[in-house]
């Protein structure tokens, strides 16, 4: 029997999902976490998938470690913890082609692609919902120009390394991008305050008509 498992590497805990998953066939929790931990050392950081093969007879088991999701090496690449939750509003990081290209040669045996090229684009792909800019650029942008041919020199390469005057140069536009980002979110919790205090005046000043409404219907029941 295959349970497949979404672990973070080196450091799976006990859990209600885990429990669910094994406990019904009554096997070792602890000893299932203790394979597995060994298993995804050399993973810390990600969420890894994995499988554990059981022998539902005998209890025995054998755990098989898959890449960690794509979104998963990108955040680890760019050092960041977690995608955009508004893609459209917020940027996450600033890429270049070389640490695109890592992620891809990481992750080309486990893709359904022809070549590093088609790899490449995968991630760019994935860049899109992680808020990630490439090159500066919208990750979509960038999709394109791999297929007009832009990158094909530093693909054919295989290209990894990022040279500190080009880091400097996407650091410096990100920190630009998030600097007005920044003012943006601030400019609409203002907004947010200035129309939340609007509703509460409203109320206000709507309490005593409704309180002066009342007061004949109060005369009445007197009578």
């Amino acid at each position: 029997m295959i349970i497949k498992l979404l672990v973070e590497g080196g450091n799976m805990t006990p859990g209600p999902a885990l429990s669910q998953k094994i406990g019904p066939m009554g096997m070792n929790v602890n000893q299932v976490i203790q394979k597995v931990n060994e298993a995804t050392k050399d993973f810390k950081g990600l969420k890894v998938p994995v499988e554990l093969d059981v022998d539902a007879s005998t209890k025995e088991f054998e755990v098989s470690v898959f890449s960690p999701p794509v979104s998963e090496l990108i955040k680890k690449e760019l050092g960041i913890e977690k995608g955009s939750g508004m893609q459209k509003k917020t940027q996450t990081a600033n890429a270049s082609i070389e640490q695109i290209i890592s992620v891809a040669k990481t992750k080309l045996p486990n893709l359904l692609c022809k070549d590093l090229k088609a790899a490449v684009k995968t991630v760019v792909g994935s860049c899109v919902s992680l808020g990630v800019l490439v090159e500066s650029k919208s990750a979509v942008e960038v999709e394109q120009e791999i297929d007009e041919g832009k990158y094909d020199k530093e693909i054919q390469q295989e290209k990894t390394e990022t040279s500190e005057e080009k880091k400097k140069e996407l650091d410096d536009y990100f920190a630009k991008i998030k600097d007005e980002q920044e003012k943006i979110i601030k400019q609409e919790e203002k907004e947010k305050e200035a129309e939340a205090e609007k509703k509460e005046e409203k109320a206000k000043e709507e309490k005593p008509e409704e309180e002066k409404k009342e007061e004949p219907k109060k005369e009445a029941k007197k009578k």
